[in-house]
């Protein structure tokens, strides 16, 4: 009795650090990724977002992401000042997992 109680408990607590899928609804930025590569366990990206450049990085990922439109949302913005900012896109990929890109770089 005490191994079913264990095993239910381990499925139930399995299910809760699932948590709900991403709603596609959320994700309302297009992303237009124009280069991808590796930078040891970095994933960088050039992206265009809103007719801007950036330039993202994923940490701990070392693979290379797939050229392509992706939809993605803003999830941080932060500024120190009017001249340093910290900013996060969470990206939805097509197998529904999101990543989260951090912007190291801008151009004009």
């Amino acid at each position: 009795m005490k191994t079913i109680t264990l095993a239910t408990l381990l499925l139930l607590s399995a299910f809760a650090w699932a948590g709900t899928p991403p709603n596609p609804a959320d994700y309302t930025v297009s992303v237009h990724v124009g280069r991808s590569r590796n930078n040891s366990a970095h994933q960088r990206l050039n992206v265009v977002i809103n007719e801007r450049k950036y330039e993202l990085e994923a940490y701990g990922v070392s693979m290379v992401l797939a050229l392509g439109d992706y939809k993605a949302k803003f999830v941080k913005d932060e500024h120190r000042g009017t001249y340093d900012s910290l900013q996060t896109y969470e990206f939805l990929l097509p197998d529904q997992k999101i990543r989260k890109f951090i912007v190291v770089g801008q151009a004009e």
